[in-house]
């Protein structure tokens, strides 16, 4: 390859590049965080995951069957559910989990939810 042939691919080539985050936390029991929508052809289906979750941290999580196409159940945290209902939590996870997963997969979520209040108060 000549030097003018290869600064040409080089300029007319798209960089590449690629990033890469880690997020890094403690082992937690049971093996999920948040949320946990499990898929229709998952190899673990929702009765297992209630018997998982119900063993290992009792009355922490909440199993809610689903009609979607992908997903049959998620697994809500119920401190989470405090923060935010079910109704609006779900359309948002099952969302954003169907661009990244199909109806094989498990998918353990992390959701962080802020809350902020403003007030007005009469002087």
């Amino acid at each position: 390859m000549s030097s003018k042939t290869g600064s040409y691919l080089r300029g007319s080539e798209p960089l590449r590049k690629a990033e890469m985050t880690i997020r890094l936390s403690e082992f937690e029991i049971p093996p999920m965080q948040d949320a946990l929508l499990v898929g229709k052809k998952a190899p673990i289906g929702p009765e297992a995951v209630r018997r998982m979750v119900d063993a290992l941290s009792p009355e922490q999580y909440e199993i809610i069957r689903i009609e979607h196409h992908v997903f049959e159940a998620a697994v809500l945290k119920r401190s989470l559910l405090k923060l935010l209902p079910a109704e609006k939590l779900l359309p948002i996870l099952l969302e954003e989990c169907e661009r990244v997963s199909d109806e094989q997969a498990v998918v353990k979520a992390q959701v962080n939810i802020v809350i902020q209040v403003n007030r007005a108060v009469d002087l």
